[in-house]
């Protein structure tokens, strides 16, 4: 089981490490949430937990706890621009479907 990041989403975690001051990286995750039934969730991580499984690319870890993993496994985190707006995606092959507006998923 494995999920990588591209280029742009380590560079761009790595600056936000640096301008938060701490951190080993970030933590991707999925809640029940949205009208597709699932979400992701990223969230800044200063300690991995002994049951997480840690991916490392360029200094940066992204770090996923066992329940998530078996829905994220073989996704790539990108971090994208487009015109003024900004943000992480997710190429997630388990994906079934997604709701209209692209907040949460189904596998």
């Amino acid at each position: 089981m494995a999920i990588t990041m591209t280029q742009a989403a380590q560079a761009h975690v790595a600056k936000q490490l640096a301008s938060r001051g701490k951190g080993i990286g970030i933590r991707v995750g999925v809640k029940t949430a949205g009208c597709s039934g699932m979400a992701y969730v990223l969230e800044f991580v200063d300690e991995a937990a002994p049951e997480d499984t840690v991916f490392e690319g360029d200094g940066v870890k992204l770090v996923v706890d066992p329940k998530s993993l078996a829905y994220l496994d073989g996704t790539e985190l990108d971090f994208v621009k487009e015109g003024l707006n900004e943000g992480f995606a997710f190429k997630n092959p388990n994906v079934k479907n997604e709701c209209g507006c692209g907040e949460s998923f189904h596998v």
